[in-house]
């Protein structure tokens, strides 16, 4: 009788037979070395788009991959069929590292992150100055989550033939943020393409902003053989736009070398994800400032060291006061 228990021989050792008859599971993966180098262009429903040499090739991801995500901006590993026709699927073995993540959360209190985009250099923050009205807390929050993530801002001010621009900009020129003022006009006859390509130039670009801002209608113009991407306009009760752009999508532009990356209209910018440390580095005439300060400065106290860094002539106190307001959207909602 075969007995099970303590001190067991290797005679009494269960083995299970693989009733499906395959190969057991391993833990090696294959390497890919054959993998080729894509950009990813646009993702919608599990389908991924992407640019591979001079051709885009629909793929998704590997099983391997698990639950990391796969964003516009990406530079990935592709396998598979890799020819771009209809009805053909590659897939994505890897993801390459990022050299800059754009993030945001659907509000303050969500700790879920939301990756926007990935590899960009830019962020250009568009904002009608009227219809619809501009919302400067917004672009304070675009402004912190642009510091955290690396990327340098640019301020797209659009519709100036409704409203001036003057009062709005006074509020930004202390943090030194390069800014754009557009008018329907300068669209029209293509003088605004002209400026806000220059800025674009050897860059990507991520575009965010309101519904209704003109911001897809200005990504438009800058890629006119991308027209199919429609435009909506402002609701005259709500003065909210609608959401005309509903994924992010990556287009080359026309004339110069650079990216711009069209995302969907937004209502919030949550920034449950930003450390508050990180923004100051955005301040290098200020940063240096902070070695005086106690340990887990809000830098908004009266032990602040700052202020006596501001006061000693090593910073315009306009750009501290700039500062300060910036760290106050981490702890105060967009809407308050």
């Amino acid at each position: 009788m075969r007995r099970y228990g303590k001190n067991p021989d290797e005679d009494d050792i269960r083995i299970r037979p693989n009733r499906k008859g395959n190969r057991p599971r391993t833990h090696t993966r294959p390497k890919h070395e054959d993998a080729v180098e894509g950009f990813v262009l646009t993702v919608d429903r599990g389908r991924i788009t992407c640019l591979v040499e001079d051709r885009t090739v629909v793929a998704m991801k590997a099983r391997e991959l698990g639950r990391k995500s796969v964003v516009v901006g990406d530079r990935v590993a592709i396998v598979g069929d890799l020819t771009g026709d209809k009805d053909t699927l590659a897939r994505i073995v890897r993801v390459e590292s990022r050299r800059s993540v754009l993030r945001r959360t659907a509000d303050d209190d969500d700790p879920f992150e939301r990756v926007v985009v990935a590899n960009a250099d830019q962020l250009a923050i568009v904002t009608a100055l009227a219809d619809p009205e501009p919302r400067p807390r917004m672009i304070d929050r675009c402004l912190v989550a642009a510091y955290d993530a690396g990327l340098e801002p640019l301020l797209v001010l659009t519709k100036s033939d409704l409203a001036p621009a003057d009062q709005l900009l006074s509020a930004y020129r202390p943090l030194g943020v390069p800014y754009i003022v557009t008018s329907r006009e300068d669209l029209a006859n293509g003088a605004a393409t002209e400026l806000v390509r220059r800025h674009l130039e050897d860059k990507v670009t991520a575009f965010v902003g309101h519904s209704g801002v003109g911001k897809t209608t200005l990504v438009n113009t800058l890629v006119p053989e991308d027209r199919w991407r429609t435009t909506g306009v402002v609701n005259a009760v709500t003065g909210r736009g609608r959401h005309t752009t509903t994924s992010a999508l990556a287009l080359p532009l026309t004339g110069v070398d650079g990216w711009v990356i069209d995302t969907p209209g937004v209502r919030s910018f949550g920034l449950h994800h930003v450390d508050p440390s990180r923004v100051i580095l955005a301040f290098p005439d200020l940063e240096p400032g902070t070695e005086g300060c106690p340990r887990g400065c809000s830098h908004d106290e009266p032990e602040c060291a700052l202020d006596q860094w501001a006061a000693d002539g090593h910073a315009d106190p306009a750009r501290l006061d700039s500062l300060r307001r910036l760290l106050a959207t981490r702890e105060r909602r967009e809407g308050d």
